[in-house]
């Protein structure tokens, strides 16, 4: 069965402030891998690891004084995911602020838009194992 989090009971934070107004967060970490062959062979043996990153949205309602204090420092972002009784922290770590945008339309408010990336992110509890 899934687990389905609720944005409304969900909360982002900043250095352990919470980020009034936040209308979503996306996040996606990428792994370079390639396929190891056998010396003659065409069938794949194993897998090759290589550089990890990690990049990430917030949009907030307006904007976050929070967040635009951030200049060209290192920040943590936390994500605690919530459905009552159950929830999940996701934690970014050793962010740096790679841009920000403003949207305003008319009939509707002004939204922000920060994109960030992460040394790494980390889940707890950890996502289980598959098997």
């Amino acid at each position: 069965m899934p687990i389905i989090y609720a944005a409304s009971e969900s909360t982002v934070s900043i250095g352990g402030t919470v980020i009034e107004g936040v209308r979503a967060i996306e996040f996606r970490q990428l792994r370079a891998r390639s396929n190891l062959y056998a010396l003659g062979g065409t069938e794949r043996i194993g897998i090759v690891s290589g550089p990890e990153s990690v990049e990430g949205k917030v949009v907030v309602a307006s904007a976050s004084a929070a967040l635009d204090a951030v200049g060209a420092g290192t920040f943590q972002l936390t994500a605690t995911l919530r459905h009552g009784d159950t929830s999940k922290t996701v934690t970014f770590d050793e962010c740096f602020l790679l841009a920000r945008s403003f949207a305003l339309s008319a009939g509707e408010h002004g939204e922000g838009t920060y994109v960030f990336s992460a040394v790494r992110v980390r889940d707890d509890p950890p996502p289980a194992a598959p098997g």
